[in-house]
């Protein structure tokens, strides 16, 4: 409601304005009465900063009086919407001007018929309809939203263990190969084929030595073996020289 107080304020000013040009005009036939400070305008708008009483010209006062000799804050009133205000007061009569000061519904009344103010009104209004709207909708989503935190809640502890289950089984295994076909690991597995195919070479020897064994299959068992061992040593040894490059 704060553009309502600046409202107040520049309406109260202009009404003590008009109301002491006026008193100033009777002031030839009669003696010009004092606007009351007996006004149900609140300190805030009435008073200015350091002082305890409404600013409300009267006889004493001086004839230079003008809206700006009170100091105010009016930046969210424009220049257009205060002479919009001014216009509607500079026709009326002291009398009228006086009841706007001393009758409270008076001056509601007025101040609520300045087209700034209905328009304010109306946004105000428009804005809080839409504030109750959208907290309605709100509420009426509860319920769903309510149930999709149970749903997530339950595929949080029964779908989504299992899948993260599976997942790390997936990469121990995924781990296990990646060991397994390391450049290390082949070279190992490499060296094993070669120092077996050595033992069952050697060990085919013996067969022939110990009469095991003809010489036309020991020859040809015996070629076959030293082909692979070699060129398993071969093949480690370049692999080996590439590594260590």
């Amino acid at each position: 409601m704060s553009y309502l107080w600046c409202y107040m304020e520049i309406l109260y000013i202009s009404v003590i304005a008009f109301a002491h040009r006026g008193s100033q005009e009777q002031q030839a036939h009669s003696r010009p009465q004092e606007i009351s400070t007996d006004s149900w305008y609140p300190p805030s708008v009435v008073s200015s900063p350091g002082s305890s009483r409404p600013m409300t010209p009267s006889a004493s006062t001086s004839s230079s009086f003008r809206p700006t000799d009170r100091p105010s804050s009016l930046s969210n009133v424009s220049p257009a919407e205060a002479a919009g205000i001014i216009a509607m007061l500079k026709d009326k009569s002291v009398d009228e001007l006086r009841k706007l000061l001393s009758d409270k519904d008076a001056y509601h009344n007025f101040l609520h018929s300045l087209e700034p103010v209905k328009t304010q009104s109306r946004v105000r209004d428009e804005l809080r309809n839409e504030t109750l709207q959208l907290a309605r909708e709100n509420l009426e989503k509860e319920p769903r939203i309510m149930e999709l935190r149970n749903q997530c809640r339950i595929i949080r502890t029964t779908e989504l263990a299992t899948a993260q289950e599976k997942l790390h089984e997936l990469e121990r295994k995924k781990e296990q190969t990646q060991k397994h076909y390391s450049p290390s690991s082949l070279l190992h597995q490499l060296q094993e084929a070669m120092n077996e195919t050595d033992e069952e070479s050697e060990a085919l020897h013996r067969q022939l030595l110990n009469g095991e064994i003809d010489l036309t299959a020991f020859v040809q068992k015996y070629k076959k073996m030293r082909y692979m061992y070699h060129k398993r040593a071969l093949t480690h040894l370049a692999a080996k020289t590439s590594l260590a490059s």
